[in-house]
């Protein structure tokens, strides 16, 4: 599939942040279930597909990177959990359909392309890692409805510079 630029707006999410490393993902990823459930006890609506935010990126140390739950309304909600805003912007977009060790490189052909097309990211290098404004894996596949993750639907949105 070929990126294309999307136009999205504001959304508000419960998030759940993590510094970690590669190996360490599956602490971020395991804090969804549990974010799900206390949404559920308070009757707050999902309003779209569970994410990761990644933050900062540097690849040879730390990752600064979120869980995040898409809400229809704010709402209070306890430590270490948040609320916060994705930032409404252009961004670029591909859908991956496959196994999520497969994103690192679907993401290097993403950032290839934009390059290609003279387009410049919302993200500022500093010598702790790459800084992100946006830069989303939307998790499209529920793995309790699909447990075969070579069969897993992921959507990347990075966020252009103004």
């Amino acid at each position: 599939m070929e990126p294309t630029i999307t136009e999205l707006g504001e959304q508000a999410y419960v998030g759940r942040r993590e510094s970690i490393t590669m190996t360490q993902f599956a602490r971020v990823a395991d804090h969804l279930p549990t974010m799900f459930a206390r949404l559920g006890e308070r009757g707050v609506t999902v309003a779209g597909a569970p994410f990761f935010r990644y933050r900062v990126i540097d690849m040879s140390a730390d990752l600064v990177v979120e869980a995040g739950i898409p809400i229809t309304e704010r709402v209070d909600v306890a430590a270490p959990m948040f609320v916060e805003t994705l930032p409404a912007g252009r961004y670029v977009t591909i859908t991956h359909n496959g196994h999520p060790d497969e994103l690192m490189a679907v993401t290097a052909r993403l950032l290839d392309w934009a390059q290609d097309h003279g387009l410049a990211f919302d993200m500022q290098p500093t010598p702790t890692g790459e800084v992100w404004g946006c830069r989303l894996e939307v998790l499209m596949t529920n793995p309790a409805e699909q447990p075969d993750m070579h069969r897993w639907r992921t959507d990347l949105f990075l966020r252009l510079a103004d």
